[in-house]
């Protein structure tokens, strides 16, 4: 896509093109971002180790939490440049653009030294048994190891999108996972590395796609121009960063504490339960991530036609948005709870994981179809710089409620109690993400009037 083109497409294009064209290379990478969190809960199952695959649900919060760290800039970053591309302000653009890659990097590297010093505190804290624990510190030291890599693709990737360019952004997600599909099976079974060889698979597959996507911005491919010269340290820009960035950090850590409570809430019940909670978040996720790969196309425009002031296609945007994120959510949820026993056969022949895992998927989905709609309005709050409500929203499922639910309800209903905590979750979230759906709606609803006066 050409630099003079994505204007265009941002602000002019017929909006269910525009839109297409946005979100379809932004799902395939969100699916490929999915497939880094499923491929390697696969090939670890075939090792026949219930505990090597708790070890996997065990990293698998600590993962998201060192994602959650390259969203913050990448979304508060790519929020921002989105609409000052709108506003026509492109050398603030630029500033933003290369201020936030630069912090992200240093971030990167504090993280990962931070994890490399605390790692086994990190992973009892985060539900691993002493069962798991060999495999989980195996497993573990070498993602963290990673940290900065997927730090940095993270941001880029945001970046990149936020810019009009979602495709050269799936081509370099692309990249990495496909390698680590091939490098997995050959470093774990053909090396005879096993869960140590399937960390090392994914952390050289990231590496690579950091190549590629660092190398959109040092060929100068980009629209925003990155430079050392363009880092501007303000509160401004920071301010702006965070006002989005925070509460995408703050869904990320809850997040992660969420699963590491149902982690710790099922270790009680055995590796089997750990396991199988670890296994149906990661099947979960398949369908969630197309959800936030849609969203990712939908919120640079959004963003975009906001800062210029074109609400009315702003409005279709977001009425395109809700029917085709529910649509898919419902169908998604439908899949799941028919076929949850053969989907959980898939990656584990253990009887009791097969059990537990068929019960949680299915409970999980009962209010799955909703998911599209509490996400669509999130990305919005984000699009537009409300900070406010979108961090009530990114708190809403996986921390005001869930978290809550994790605490008590296996106290109350057992294990039954772990399964069906989620289910609970988003019941609330639908409440409130009714709420301030209706807020937002007015808000944009006064803003056009308004416009519309002072344009008169």
């Amino acid at each position: 896509m050409e630099k003079n083109s994505r204007a265009k497409l941002l602000g002019e294009e017929k909006v269910t093109k525009a839109l297409f064209k946005l979100s379809v290379p932004a799902i395939v990478g969100m699916m490929i971002n999915a497939i880094y969190n499923v491929v390697d809960t696969f090939f670890v199952g075939k090792l026949n180790s219930t505990s090597a695959t708790g070890a996997v649900a065990v990293a698998f919060p600590i993962f998201m939490l060192i994602g959650g760290v390259g969203l913050t800039f990448g979304m508060g970053g790519g929020s921002y440049i989105s609409r000052l591309l709108g506003e026509k302000k492109k050398q603030t653009a630029d500033k933003v653009a290369s201020t936030t890659l630069f912090t992200s990097l240093a971030v990167g590297i504090i993280f990962t030294i931070l994890g490399v010093i605390f790692l086994e505190p990190l992973l009892k804290a985060f539900g691993s048994t002493e069962t798991i624990l060999v495999y989980a510190k195996d497993y573990t030291r070498i993602l963290i190891f990673g940290s900065v890599f997927t730090v940095m693709n993270m941001t880029q990737n945001n970046i990149i999108r936020a810019e009009g360019n979602p495709l050269y952004s799936m081509i370099g997600m692309s990249v990495g996972a496909i390698l680590n599909m091939i490098l997995d099976p050959i470093f774990m079974f053909v090396f005879n590395m096993g869960i140590t060889g399937a960390a090392l698979a994914t952390v050289f597959a990231q590496g690579i796609s950091f190549i590629f996507l660092s190398s959109y911005f040092i060929r100068k491919k980009s629209y925003v121009e990155i430079s050392l010269n363009n880092i501007t340290i303000t509160k401004h820009i920071y301010g702006e960063i965070m006002k989005i960035g925070i509460p995408t950090f703050v869904r990320q850590t809850l997040s992660s504490v969420s699963i590491s409570l149902i982690n710790i809430a099922a270790a009680p019940y055995g590796d089997s339960a750990v396991a199988s909670m670890g296994i149906v978040l990661r099947i979960v996720s398949l369908g969630m991530f197309v959800i936030f790969g849609y969203n990712q196309g939908f919120q640079p425009l959004a963003g975009f036609n906001y800062g210029a002031k074109n609400f009315e296609r702003l409005h279709k945007a977001v009425r395109i948005s809700l029917k085709f994120t529910t649509v898919f959510s419902t169908c998604i949820a439908l899949v799941f709870i028919v076929f949850a026993n053969p989907i959980i056969n898939i990656f584990s022949s253990d009887s009791e994981v097969i059990a537990i895992g068929v019960t949680a998927l299915r409970a999980i989905c009962i209010f799955f179809p909703t998911f599209g709609f509490q996400n669509v309005y999130a990305t919005l709050y984000v699009a537009l710089g409300k900070g406010l409500g979108a961090l009530i929203l990114s708190m809403s499922r996986q921390g005001i409620f869930l978290i809550p639910a994790i605490l008590i309800m296996p106290k109350l209903f057992n294990i039954k109690g772990v399964l069906f905590a989620q289910t609970v979750a988003d019941l609330c979230t639908i409440i409130v993400t009714i709420i301030l759906a209706s807020l937002i709606t007015r808000t944009l609803i006064e803003e056009e009037e308004t416009y519309r006066n002072i344009e008169n």
